[in-house]
């Protein structure tokens, strides 16, 4: 009874995952940094079929993440079990309002999450839970070292879960496998065989990116450093390899005792680019005298992976969002830096997204009108119906390809300088912002599309009777974290703008998106 998994098995950008498993049924959480609802959480019966559940940050009191940079905000979330009841902690870097470590919980990862405990006397990020045999609770986290570059050390404490308290001793567990290893993170214990087992990502988040692992018989140490780190990593491949920064791994064993790994990576195509981000991949692992073999034989990540379960699928979500709802679709759709109820309506006419023209832009750090979905495919399709008319000089809407403020592009319906309608295609990068593309439309409804062939975005319109229009073509490597930096992937999706005081608005039918056709 086994099932093929073709990885990544959530594809975009997905990073930094956490994994549980309760009774039956797996649990998965990821960072989302500057994007809202916040820590998007998972569902699986089998490890290979996964289905958004919902986010455990989902209200506009639980984080105020106003004014987050681009790659700011929620950091590595880690997800556990105890007691009938679901726990998270994780890390708010670079926050307007309230920053640093915090636990939520709750009776459902489906349902409704607490607002945070914040812990002020955790220092540093990337937390994590453990819960020993004797029902006792510790959080361990990571600092780093002062004056080292980059050179971190884990500590462990114990926590009172009620109280929202460290409790005891701070012991210091570990520092790295490697020689002067940089930015050793992401910890997670187990106990497997009367080991506990530290398991770590090292080497930063790009190419140099692995998992480590440290044992000991005690749970505040001294940890064994295994002899054979990093236990899984492909820097040793080389950047050509077309999967690259491996790391930030997390252990779950089924109920007939096999374990698995799930971890971040990046696809690389058009050269050393990875535009859609960090995305979870699946790994077998097994036990080798009290230390874990990740893919034993391989060595590596792999695109397929045999799962000893049954397989679980889901019904097969629609492709186009008709915007029929009543609420915005958040399996889907994401907002930037915290909902925004003036932003966008699906009530004022029924069956349609409505943008207003806010004077916030992509190139602010603010709530813009953008409404964004993650790239999911190398090659994608994307495209919507669009009816607007600017009234005003200024005035756009359109669709928008986004890595952060500084690198996006933009596809906009809006007025020319002789006062009629255009569809301009501008490429923003570094700040520098160059029209790639322009085409005259009428007034009435029209369609906006978008096209990928790997680094290649061609755009194009579509309107009666002049038929589909290609308005350019965009080199898309400067979307890639390599280019312009940071950790997320590329988010598509409505965009609309326009100067400050005005009332106008963009009417969205629908928008579909989707693997290229061959």
């Amino acid at each position: 009874m086994t099932l093929t998994a073709t990885n990544p098995v959530l594809p975009g950008c997905f990073p930094d995952p956490s994994v549980i498993r309760v009774g039956q049924d797996y649990y998965l959480a990821s960072s989302s940094f500057a994007y809202h609802p916040a820590i998007p959480l998972h569902h699986s019966r089998d490890l290979v079929h996964w289905r958004p559940i919902g986010h455990a940050i989902d209200r506009a009191d639980q984080i105020d993440l106003g004014g987050i940079k681009a790659s700011g905000g929620i950091y590595a979330p880690t997800l556990r079990y105890a007691d009938g009841r679901y726990h998270l902690v994780c890390t708010v870097v670079a926050g307007r309002g309230a920053s640093g470590n915090f636990l939520i919980s709750a009776d459902d990862p489906a349902g409704d999450w607490s607002d945070p405990v914040w812990l002020p006397e955790a220092p540093g990020f990337d937390p994590s839970l453990f819960f020993d045999d004797d029902g006792s609770a510790h959080l361990l986290g990571t600092r780093e070292i002062p004056g080292t570059g980059g050179r971190t050390e884990i500590w462990l404490r114990g926590l009172d879960l009620e109280a929202g308290k460290l409790t005891g001793p701070e012991h210091v567990l570990f520092s790295g496998a490697l020689v002067d290893a940089r930015w050793a993170e992401g910890p997670h214990i187990y106990k497997v065989d009367g080991w506990y087992v530290l398991l770590l990502a090292e080497g930063g988040t790009a190419h140099e990116h692995a998992v480590t692992v440290a044992r000991s018989r005690e749970l505040t140490g001294p940890y064994e450093n295994h002899p054979g780190n990093p236990v899984l990593t492909h820097r040793h491949l080389g950047r050509s390899y077309p999967v690259s920064g491996v790391g930030h791994a997390d252990l779950v064993q089924t109920p007939a005792g096999d374990w698995y790994a799930l971890m971040l990576a990046s696809r690389i195509y058009g050269g050393p680019h990875s535009n859609l981000g960090r995305e979870t991949f699946l790994a077998r692992v097994e036990w080798e005298h009290g230390w874990p073999v990740l893919n034993p034989g391989e060595g590596r990540l792999t695109e397929h992976v045999e799962v000893a379960l049954p397989a679980h699928p889901w019904p097969v979500p629609d492709t186009t969002d008709h915007f029929d709802a009543g609420t915005l679709d958040t399996a889907v759709w994401n907002l930037l830096r915290g909902p925004a109820a003036d932003a966008y309506s699906l009530t004022e006419r029924p069956g349609h997204l409505r943008l207003r023209l806010l004077p916030q832009t992509l190139a602010e750090r603010s709530t813009p009108a953008f409404v964004g979905r993650r790239q999911q495919h190398i090659d994608c399709a994307a495209e919507t119906e669009l009816d607007f008319t600017p009234g005003a000089p200024g005035e756009a809407a359109g669709i928008a390809v986004l890595q952060n403020d500084t690198h996006h592009i933009t596809l906009l319906v809006t007025t020319a300088a002789d006062g009629g309608t255009v569809v301009r295609l501008t490429e923003h990068v570094a700040g520098t912002s160059t029209v790639r593309g322009e085409l005259p439309v009428g007034p009435g409804p029209l369609r906006l599309a978008l096209r990928t062939r790997g680094q290649a975005y061609t755009f194009s319109v579509t309107r009666s009777p002049d038929g589909r229009r290609d308005v350019g073509t965009v080199d898309g490597r400067f979307l890639s974290s390599q280019v312009a930096g940071g950790f997320t992937g590329v988010y598509l999706g409505p965009y609309a703008t326009g100067p400050a005081g005005g009332t106008g608005h963009a009417d969205y039918d629908w928008f579909r998106y989707g693997p290229a056709a061959d």
